[in-house]
């Protein structure tokens, strides 16, 4: 019952840091101050009265339209909040480091920081085509905190290993995103992927950054090789990376041990 009761409340708590997102991509992409201005309807910018905000209820009693001006509501807004509210209860499900000690609490909650801060950057990467700098460097700067709990953890847990896992987990991916974006002079990877790198490589350590990387291709592969087909997109097209990146370091984060697992299981078996 406990389970099934924090489940709820996560699903709630998730919906509603769903519809925080959208506010915060459309604020920064404005240039407003994401905390103290109000929501307001992107075409006729008309203040959003409190029943226009519930997540998901309020889109689709308006039947997907300002209540003001009658003009379409993004469907990204309730796809969003719906999106975080299973991620928040799917994490709690399947969280890989447990309760039972301390360091798990507190990397589970600064893991649904992660899932709010990574639905800003997918959201504004996919519209934008930009990770902005604002929401990119704090990611950075938690998961040097987050890397020290993590190896907290580890039996044998040292300022050697620490360093070792920091290190080998920012050349696993950033290093190559970093020589991709140099060596392409930017038509690769961009650089707001570089930085995001960073992040991914210090919280999950080498061996899962590099599933990311195989990963974030994969994915990347199948959401733009129906488009190549089609020619809806050409090769010369600017593809949004950081959504991929973002999807890669979530299937990673929560299943990336089976994934290893499994991979070298059958790699031992052929």
């Amino acid at each position: 019952m406990l389970m099934v009761m924090t489940a709820f409340f996560l699903a709630l708590i998730g919906a509603a840091f769903g519809s925080f997102v959208d506010a915060v991509t459309w604020r920064l992409h404005t240039k407003r101050n994401f905390v103290s201005d109000r929501s307001e309807c992107e075409h006729c910018h008309h203040k959003l009265a409190p029943l226009d905000l519930v997540p998901i209820l309020s889109w689709v009693l308006l039947r997907g339209k300002c209540r003001y001006c009658k003009k379409p509501i993004t469907p990204i807004a309730p796809l969003t909040e719906l999106s975080m509210a299973v991620l928040f209860v799917v994490s709690f499900v399947v969280w890989p480091l447990g309760f039972d000690q301390w360091q798990g609490i507190a990397l589970f909650a600064m893991w649904l920081i992660y899932l709010v801060a990574l639905g800003v950057l997918f959201v504004y990467d996919l519209r934008w085509q930009l990770l902005p700098d604002v929401v990119v460097y704090p990611l950075i700067f938690m998961g040097f905190i987050d890397a020290a709990l993590r190896v907290s953890l580890m039996p044998d847990a040292s300022a050697t290993l620490y360093a070792q896992h920091v290190v080998l987990g920012i050349l696993a991916m950033a290093g190559i995103y970093g020589a991709l974006y140099f060596v392409s002079r930017g038509r690769a990877v961009g650089f707001g992927d570089v930085k995001l790198a960073l992040f991914v490589g210090m919280v999950l350590g080498w061996e899962k950054t590099l599933l990311v990387v195989m990963l974030a291709n994969v994915i990347g592969l199948l959401v733009v090789l129906p488009g190549l087909i089609t020619k809806r997109i050409s090769r010369k097209s600017h593809i949004a990376f950081g959504p991929f990146i973002a999807l890669a370091f979530i299937i990673a984060g929560l299943w990336g041990d089976a994934i290893i697992a499994w991979y070298m299981q059958g790699f031992v078996v052929i």
